[in-house]
């Protein structure tokens, strides 16, 4: 195998897994560009969505559509719940409150998940059976082609709806100032959840993608997955869009760059020194832009 169909192998491998963590780099940039909340708990909806997946396709054997469908439904209503009881009764609290909170949820699904349905891994069926698909001297695995054309897809159509529809003007101008988009006629409550719907909904369809490319479903699954999509957004920018999607196959690639060198075991290690070496040299990220408060 030559030099060039390595790298170009590593470099699928890289998108494949980092077009999961733009999904859910997405999830975290929504919210903190509406509420200024950093959404520890979102990693742990991808857990649960994951569960769900096993439940559908391994206990009830149905279609891995409705399995599909079931997951971003059942994520959706989640985050929207969890927004609604957790977060909107401590919207005018110090926002150190809304970050215990956020970590205090995330092991309540932890612990919920492992007493549920215990700590050993749920084997998920597999979703696609194709060949792989062959490009001169590079193969691609199927699972990878639905998961970057399945990324795409949903990207583009955040996109449309963030700068195209009614809802997408509102969800931008409550990021921008919520007090008057207030005073123009937007109801902020609905505004908020819905961002947390589509949120929750980009980590129902990464759950249904991690488990193509990772077939079993943990109780801590979402951790790790939600830290590295935390990375991805911050050095994307966050609450930028563009910039999650940016910082999500960045963070892939350089994981899968790493692995084919030989140090899979400091994969993890890279990504968090990116985050340290990004903090430190540009705050804002790669898209991101200076906040500024006024007093």
């Amino acid at each position: 195998m030559s030099l060039l169909t390595t790298i170009l192998k590593q470099l699928i491998n890289g998108l494949q897994s980092g077009s999961i963590y733009a999904l859910v780099a997405l999830g975290y940039s929504m919210v903190y560009g509406i509420i200024m909340l950093l959404n520890f708990a979102h990693g742990d909806i991808i857990m649960v969505g994951a569960y769900i997946v096993w439940l559908m396709m391994a206990r009830f054997a149905l279609n891995p559509i409705i399995a599909l469908l079931a997951a971003i439904v059942g994520c959706t209503a989640l985050g929207v719940v969890i927004e609604k009881a957790a977060y909107k009764p401590l919207r005018s609290s110090p926002r150190i409150s809304l970050l215990i909170t956020a970590i205090g949820i995330s092991y309540f699904l932890e612990n919920a998940a492992q007493l549920i349905f215990g700590a050993n891994a749920r084997v998920i069926p597999p979703f696609i059976n194709a060949e792989p698909i062959t490009v001169g001297a590079v193969s691609i695995p199927a699972e990878a082609a639905v998961t970057l054309a399945a990324a795409g897809i949903a990207m583009v159509l955040l996109n449309v709806l963030v700068k195209k529809t009614k809802m997408g003007k509102a969800m931008r101008a409550v990021s921008e100032d919520a007090g008057a988009a207030q005073l123009m006629g937007i109801n902020i409550n609905n505004t908020i959840s819905f961002t947390f719907a589509v949120g929750s909904a980009l980590a129902g369809i990464g759950s249904v993608l991690y488990c193509c490319a990772y077939p079993k479903a943990t109780p801590t699954m979402g951790s790790m997955l939600g830290l590295k999509a935390f990375v991805a957004a911050v050095l994307g920018g966050i609450g930028s869009i563009p910039g999650a999607m940016a910082g999500g196959f960045a963070i892939g690639i350089a994981e899968a760059l790493v692995s084919s060198a030989g140090l899979s075991e400091w994969k993890d290690g890279v990504v968090f020194a990116i985050l340290i070496i990004v903090l430190l040299v540009k705050p804002t990220g790669l898209m991101g832009r200076p906040m500024t408060e006024k007093v």
